[in-house]
């Protein structure tokens, strides 16, 4: 069985200005500093006993807006003993998302409401767009929206097998390029809308800290950068569905994200770009659909390497926008190919190659020849 999570916007939900809860990760690590053994239940039966005295203003709300963390504390320190996580850490007020935990039993869905405990019928932007059993809902707010992410239990879908292979060359002046020759532009949100935001940080740090003014600059740059985000996210999982939709085998550059992040002059331009999570969407959504993407070394040569004959144009430049090869047998001697183009096409063959389905990269015959005989091959 495979889960979905159907997000939607609540309406009529206001700002929760009630107070945290107490550190179940410090009480966690006081007991285990003193040589005890802590359990996710354990914890949960010390703060229900103190509840009542010390934390009254817990009975306003659903239960699970309490007991839900303390369990969530207990799988993650489960993950990180078993060896698949990090050791929790305390949350940051500024940057935490507000969020809360409801259980199947604990709330109702009836078209276009949500019942909520000690909140009651709660109005939603549409209806549940899937049909299944209902495990669970968490409410967040980003920027001052409410969101329900409704998690379904649907049934397994057989996926259907598909032949075509395609590589694809990511970048900053292209999002991607693909082995077929479509280009897919970069659409750089984030540096389009870097004016607006600038001049929405100077209004909101000229306003008087505690005032109303300040709360309504605060809420238009949050709407400012969530709005950005809907817009890239938008891009990147348009295409991704496209492409797992179409093609069987996707080759990709295994890019080293972290290093080239830390180029102080093109780090926003490839955080804006979003190229890793492009890459995730594509692995998440080719596993569903029966397909598989295939990363490629980012040593592997790409776009120096003629895709036809092999030749290497070792001094090769960033801002050499053509390639040009310089072998006298290759068909494409006097054809310059565009660069991501020739790059995406030995995407496509290296990924081939590592999964078995031809001997090598680069052959010396044409490259449509080529390019149709390992489409047949998938």
């Amino acid at each position: 069985m495979r889960t979905k999570d159907s997000r939607t916007v609540l309406r009529g939900l206001g700002r929760s200005n009630a107070p945290r809860l107490p550190g179940a990760l410090s009480e966690w690590n006081r007991r285990y500093d003193v040589g005890e053994k802590p359990t996710a239940l354990k914890l949960k039966k010390h703060f229900n006993a103190i509840r009542r005295e010390q934390f009254p203003w817990t009975w306003e709300v659903t239960k699970n807006a309490s007991d839900q963390p303390i369990l969530d504390l207990g799988k993650a320190f489960t993950a990180f003993f078993t060896g698949k996580a990090r050791r929790p850490k305390f949350k940051s007020k500024k940057r935490s998302k507000p969020s809360f935990y409801l259980s199947n039993d604990q709330f109702e869905l009836r078209d276009h409401r949500l019942w909520v405990p000690k909140l009651g019928w709660v109005n939603m932007a549409e209806n549940l767009r899937f049909e299944g059993k209902v495990l669970g809902a968490r409410i967040t707010r980003t920027a001052d929206w409410w969101f329900v992410s409704i998690q379904v239990e649907l049934p397994d879908k057989i996926p259907e097998k598909k032949a075509a292979a395609v590589g694809i060359d990511v970048g900053l002046n292209r999002l991607a390029t693909l082995s077929t020759g479509e280009q897919v532009e970069n659409q750089a949100f984030l540096k389009t809308a870097l004016g607006k935001l600038r001049q929405a940080n100077k209004r909101l740090h000229r306003r008087k800290p505690g005032s109303k003014n300040r709360e309504k600059a605060r809420r238009q740059v949050a709407r400012l950068h969530y709005q950005i985000v809907c817009l890239r996210q938008d891009v990147l999982q348009k295409l991704s569905t496209r492409l797992v939709n179409c093609y069987g085998i996707i080759g990709v550059e295994h890019l080293h994200l972290k290093g080239l992040l830390k180029n102080r002059r093109l780090a926003r331009a490839f955080s804006d770009a979003a190229l890793g999570t492009l890459v995730h969407l594509l692995e998440s959504k080719a596993s569903q659909q029966g397909g598989q993407v295939i990363k490629v070394d980012r040593f592997f040569p790409s776009s120096k390497t003629c895709h036809c004959c092999g030749w290497t144009w070792e001094q090769m430049a960033l801002k050499d926008r053509v390639f040009v090869c310089q072998n006298p047998s290759c068909p494409y001697v006097h054809f310059p190919q565009d660069r991501d183009h020739n790059a995406g096409q030995n995407v496509l063959r290296e990924a081939l190659r590592l999964i078995g389905l031809i001997d090598q990269a680069v052959s010396g015959t044409g490259s449509d020849e080529d390019e149709n005989l390992a489409v047949d091959a998938g």
